[in-house]
C-alpha cells in the first residue's frame, strides 16, 4: 500500500509504484540502484516528494508521497527507540533539484531516533546526488555525509556509520541514566503565561522531576483530542528525542481520552497537573489523616479515567453481546474503587470528629486560635517555627507542609494563643483535593482570626492572594476577622515596600514584633463588652459568661443578676443574649 497524499493520482502509477516493496537492498548497499531509479522515476512523474523506509535487512517497509516540498515523516509511525536507534533508515527525494537536507528532515530524523535520513535530489527525470545524516555526539545534534554523486557515493561507509550511530546513542543514554534517574520531564501549557510556566516547573521539582524544557501554544480547540493541536504534537515528539525526555506533564486537567491518545501518539508516560499535585501530596502526607484524605482524592480522581476497550467491554448491559457470568475487570476495579472511596469517606468523618472534639476541648479552655494561610511555599512553616521557636520541616519547595501543626504562643499582652499552620493553597487546585482536606481546613473555619500569608517578593504575590481568597470563600470562609502579612520582605529592596501593609521577614525576623501587636489589638477588637440581667435560675449562662468573660463584674440584686463583661464577639453569637 502506498501511504501519504495520494490525491489525484491514476490508480495504476500507484499499482506500478507498489513493486518497490518488492525491492531489497544488499548488505552493503545503503540504497539499491534499482529503488534510486524508481524514487527519480516517480518523483519526476508526480512532481511530489516520495520516501521509503528500508530495515536493517534490506527490506522496505513503507512507501509514502508528499507534496512538492516535503513528505509528512514518518507515515510508518515509528516509535521512538529508548536506547538505541530504531532500526529503519529513511531515504527520500527532493524533486527541486538540492540534495541537502532539511530542519524537517533533521527533525524527523532525531525525534524518531532513525538509523538515517538521506535525500536524494531529482533533477530533469534524473537523480542527481544525495545526502546522509545520523544522530551525533549528543542526541540533538547530527552528523552529515554529503552531498555525493548519485552515480558515485560510499555504500558501505554509510552502512557502517549506521552501527557506529548506534553505538554512539546507546552509550550516551546509558550516561544519562547512570548520572541521573529521575523523572526527565517537558512541561506543555495552553494559553499561558511565565507564571504559570515557573508554577509547573517548581511542582515538577518538588514531585522529584527534572524538568528539561517546555511547549507552549495558544488558541487550542478543545475538541482536538490531544490536549495540543497535531502540529504541536509533532514539535513535541521532536523536542522530546533531542531532549531524551521520558515524562510529559501538561498544566491542566486532562480528560481519559486525551491522556491515551498523547501516550499513544509519544511514547511515554503523560501526568496532568491534577495528578502531580496528588502525586506531590501523597509524598508529603504524614499523619494517618493526610493520607487518607490524599487516598481519598487520588481514588475521586482515578475512578471516571478507569476505561476499556468501549462499551462492549461491559457484561452489565442489555442486548447481544452483553450479557455474561459476571463482571469483567473494568466493572469489578470500579466497584472496589467505589467501595474504597465509602470506606475512606466514613474513615475521615470519624477523625473530623476526633478534630471536633480537640476543637471543643480548646474551646472550653477559651485560648484564641489564628490560622496561617496562604499560597504554598509563601513561608509559613518558616513563620509559626520562628514564633514557636520550633524546628518543624521547612523546604523551598511547594507543599513542604500537608498536615496542619499548631502550637501556642504568648503575645506582648501575655495573652496566650495558639497557631495553626495549615496546607498551603495553590491555582487551579484539584476540586476533589479540597473536597478530601475539607476536615483538615475546618481549622480556618474555627479560627478566631485568620492571617493570610504572602510572599511580596514574588512577581505574581497579587495573582496568589486573589487564589487564597477563592479557596476561603469555597470552604466557606465569611465573618472571620483576616488580617494580610506580606513575607520576605528581605528579598525587595527599602523603597519598593509599600509604608502601609504589614511586612515581615520570617528569614531575618524583621517585623516580627510589629505583627505580634496587631494581633494583639487584632483580637482585642473581637471584645465586646456587655450588661445582662440574669435569673438566679439561669446558670448555665452564667457559667459562660465566667469562662470566656474578661474583666467581668457581678452585681447581685434581689430577683436577679446584672452581669458586664468584655466577652469574645463569637461566643456571644453562640449565647443569643
Amino acid at each position: 500500500m502506498i501511504n501519504g497524499n495520494t490525491s489525484g493520482i491514476k490508480q495504476h502509477i500507484l499499482d506500478d509504484m507498489e513493486n518497490m516493496y518488492e525491492l531489497t537492498c544488499g548488505k552493503d548497499e545503503f540504497v539499491s540502484k534499482e529503488l534510486i531509479f524508481f524514487l527519480a522515476t516517480y518523483t519526476s512523474v508526480l512532481n511530489r516528494e516520495i520516501s521509503v523506509f528500508i530495515s536493517r535487512a534490506g527490506k522496505v517497509l513503507d512507501v509514502s508521497i508528499g507534496d512538492n516540498d516535503h513528505v509528512e515523516l514518518p507515515y510508518l509511525r515509528i516509535k521512538r527507540g529508548n536506547d538505541m536507534l530504531s532500526g529503519v533508515r529513511c531515504i527520500h527525494t527532493h524533486p527541486n533539484g538540492n540534495a541537502n537536507l532539511s530542519s524537517i528532515d533533521i527533525s524527523t530524523l532525531l525525534s524518531s531516533r532513525l538509523d538515517a535520513m538521506a535525500a536524494i535530489s531529482v533533477k530533469d527525470g534524473s537523480a542527481a546526488g544525495i545526502s546522509v545524516a545520523y544522530i551525533g555526539e549528543q542526541l540533538d545534534k547530527t552528523v552529515q555525509f554529503g552531498p555525493y554523486s548519485i552515480y558515485r557515493f560510499p555504500q558501505e561507509l554509510l552502512i557502517r556509520e549506521i552501527y557506529n550511530a548506534t553505538r554512539r546513542v546507546s552509550e550516551l543514554v546509558r550516561l544519562q541514566q547512570t548520572d541521573d534517574d529521575s523523572e526527565r520531564a517537558v512541561l506543555v501549557l495552553r494559553n499561558t503565561n511565565e507564571r504559570e510556566i515557573k508554577e509547573l516547573s517548581m511542582l515538577a521539582d518538588t514531585a522529584g522531576a527534572r524538568v528539561l524544557g517546555n511547549l507552549t501554544q495558544n488558541n487550542v480547540r478543545d475538541e482536538s483530542g490531544y490536549y495540543i493541536g497535531k502540529g504541536k504534537l509533532k514539535d513535541l515528539n521532536y523536542l522530546l528525542s533531542s531532549l531524551n525526555a521520558n515524562l510529559v506533564i501538561t498544566n491542566d486537567e486532562l480528560t481519559g481520552v486525551e491522556q491515551r491518545n498523547l501516550e499513544h501518539e509519544l511514547g511515554i508516560k503523560v501526568v496532568d497537573r491534577t495528578t502531580l499535585i496528588l502525586d506531590i501530596f501523597a509524598r508529603h502526607a504524614k499523619t494517618k489523616e493526610g493520607k487518607v484524605q490524599v487516598e481519598l482524592a487520588q481514588l475521586k480522581y482515578m475512578l471516571p479515567r478507569l476505561t476499556g476497550t468501549g462499551v462492549s467491554l461491559s457484561r452489565l448491559g442489555a442486548g447481544i453481546g452483553t450479557r455474561g457470568p459476571g463482571e469483567t475487570k473494568l466493572e469489578t476495579d470500579r466497584r472496589r474503587i467505589r467501595r474504597k472511596i465509602f470506606e475512606l469517606e466514613e474513615e475521615i468523618k470519624k477523625l473530623a470528629k476526633q478534630r471536633q472534639l480537640r476543637r471543643n476541648s480548646r474551646e472550653k479552655n477559651r485560648i484564641p486560635e489564628i490560622a496561617i494561610v496562604g499560597y504554598t511555599n509563601a513561608g509559613k512553616t518558616s513563620l509559626l517555627n520562628l514564633l514557636a521557636d520550633e524546628s518543624l520541616y521547612s523546604e523551598d519547595k511547594l507543599f513542604a507542609t500537608l498536615d496542619p501543626v499548631t502550637r501556642k504562643i504568648t503575645l506582648p499582652s501575655g495573652k496566650d494563643v495558639l497557631l495553626t499552620d495549615t496546607v498551603g493553597f495553590i491555582d487551579k487546585l484539584p476540586h476533589d483535593l479540597v473536597s478530601a482536606f475539607k476536615s483538615t481546613l475546618e481549622e480556618t473555619l474555627s479560627a478566631d482570626l485568620i492571617m493570610i500569608l504572602t510572599d511580596i517578593s514574588d512577581p505574581d504575590h497579587a495573582v496568589h492572594e486573589g487564589v487564597v481568597n477563592n479557596v476561603l470563600t469555597e470552604i466557606g470562609v465569611k465573618d472571620t476577622p483576616i488580617i494580610h502579612v506580606y513575607n520576605k520582605t528581605d528579598m525587595l529592596d527599602e523603597d519598593d515596600i509599600p509604608s502601609n501593609i504589614i511586612g515581615i521577614s520570617a528569614k531575618e525576623k524583621k517585623g516580627i514584633g510589629h505583627l505580634l501587636n496587631v494581633i494583639d489589638e487584632k483580637l482585642k477588637d473581637n471584645m465586646v463588652r456587655i450588661s445582662v440581667k440574669l435569673k438566679y435560675s439561669e446558670g448555665s449562662k452564667l457559667s459562660k459568661l465566667q469562662q470566656y468573660g474578661k474583666d467581668l463584674n457581678i452585681e447581685y440584686n434581689d430577683d436577679h443578676m446584672l452581669v458586664t463583661a468584655d466577652m469574645p464577639e463569637k461566643v456571644l453569637k453562640q449565647l443569643r443574649f
